[in-house]
């Protein structure tokens, strides 16, 4: 089986055509954390750069409490990472894959057919 991930025609090649039970619901869990809404936008006030709690609720205009549950979420999902300076706590993307996910993804549904 090949995947199409490219733009100059790049495929990859997956050895077994399905993918194990654990990393099918690892992939769940993956979809289950970016399918909701107020994620969602965490995740792309992130693709901007780190920022911390009090930073995120006042640009999403929710309290802490909020982005706090949702971002317990998408650091269970390996989604996000955090580090601490302080009494602050900072979140970043996990890595340059959940970008590569939100800007494919977006482009997937800005496709006209």
């Amino acid at each position: 089986m090949s995947i199409y991930i490219g733009e100059r025609g790049d495929y990859l090649k997956i050895e077994n055509n399905i993918p194990s039970s654990i990393e099918i619901e690892q992939l769940t869990k993956l979809y289950r954390a970016m399918g909701d809404l107020t994620r969602m936008k965490i995740l792309w006030f992130l693709m901007e750069g780190e920022l911390c709690v009090s930073e995120l609720a006042y640009k999403m205009d929710f309290n802490e409490s909020a982005i706090s549950h949702q971002l317990k979420s998408l650091r269970s999902a390996h989604l996000v990472k955090s580090r601490r300076s302080g009494k602050n706590i900072f979140y970043r993307l996990s890595d340059d894959h959940v970008k590569w996910i939100l800007a494919q993804t977006l482009e997937h549904i800005s496709e006209k057919e």
